[in-house]
């Protein structure tokens, strides 16, 4: 199944919610940065939460989340758009420990109990919304889940899922957020709770084929689901040699000429999807008669 989003409402619009499989992205993404397992499971998290916040968005408004904890892992940042696209890194990859007393993997450990998460939003204004809470759980969910509440004002229930097969790839990845609307009766609620204490691991069902609408009817209950639309979502990195390129240019000509005179040559470096770019000397010379050229 390819990765894809489903927007939806539920209890005759009275619930906003999203679900999402992810896997095929959360295996790029291990792929690019060789993640082990636990910190694929912390990565993978926080990018299956920060797709369906940027389906929340809409044009070409975009996402950026910083989990900053006191963990091993240290700082994951990632950034999604309103298009289905995520991106993100780990500043540790190659952090695993044994499965905790759950027997699931330890991401409160790698990622950490103490530190922030920041969600940053740019919806095309001159000024961005920032959001900031402090980690309360270090698993991921909970931690989104405080942010709703507490920076946004909705209560909201997220649940994020990601398996790990013993070569280190990705087996099942995805997951839920569901937020109910002012006004919501505590009927309704009661059987959102109800539900919620039935389901099983998000990352459980994606393994058994369920899709992201099954993933909504099993969380809300199949006759209070109607969905609303579906997209697809991929790992995607804006970086390209030319934007890079145009970064270089901006150091100008006293930088551009120490790189040509100490290495004869520049490389550029994605933290967010490892692609390398490479700037020979005469391409360095190149940005050098053009900036001379822009100043005459």
């Amino acid at each position: 199944m390819a990765d894809y989003l489903v927007r939806g409402l539920g209890f005759n619009g009275s619930v906003r919610a999203f679900a999402v499989c992810t896997t095929d992205t959360i295996g790029e993404a291990q792929r690019r940065h060789n993640t082990w397992p636990t910190t694929s499971a912390a990565l993978g998290r926080t990018m299956t939460a920060s797709v369906m916040m940027g389906a929340m968005l809409k044009g070409d408004n975009s996402i950026t989340v910083k989990v900053d904890g006191n963990g091993p892992i240290g700082p994951m940042v990632v950034c999604a758009n309103a298009n289905g696209e995520v991106r993100g890194y780990v500043t540790h990859p190659q952090v695993h420990f044994d499965l905790n007393p759950q027997g699931k993997l330890d991401v409160r450990r790698a990622v950490g109990t103490e530190g922030t998460l920041t969600v940053v939003k740019d919806l095309g204004l001159r000024d961005h919304f920032t959001g900031q809470v402090p980690i309360v759980s270090g698993e991921i969910a909970e931690d989104f889940t405080y942010y709703f509440a507490k920076s946004e004002q909705v209560p909201s229930s997220v649940g994020l899922g990601v398996l790990v097969n013993t070569d280190n790839t990705i087996l099942a990845a995805g997951g839920f957020v569901i937020q109910v609307m002012p006004g919501v009766d505590d009927e309704t609620i009661t059987e959102i709770e109800e539900h919620l204490s039935k389901i099983e691991p998000v990352s459980k069902m994606i393994q058994k084929g369920y899709t992201p609408e099954q993933i909504l009817e099993a969380v809300l209950g199949e006759e209070n689901v109607q969905v609303l639309d579906t997209m697809p979502v991929r790992f995607q990195c804006t970086c390209s040699k030319e934007r890079f390129g145009a970064a270089i240019l901006s150091l100008g000509v006293k930088e551009i000429q120490d790189m040509i005179d100490e290495d004869g040559m520049a490389e550029a470096h994605c933290h967010f999807c490892e692609e390398k770019y490479l700037y020979s000397k005469e391409e360095l010379e190149g940005f050098i008669d053009e900036i001379h050229a822009q100043n005459k």
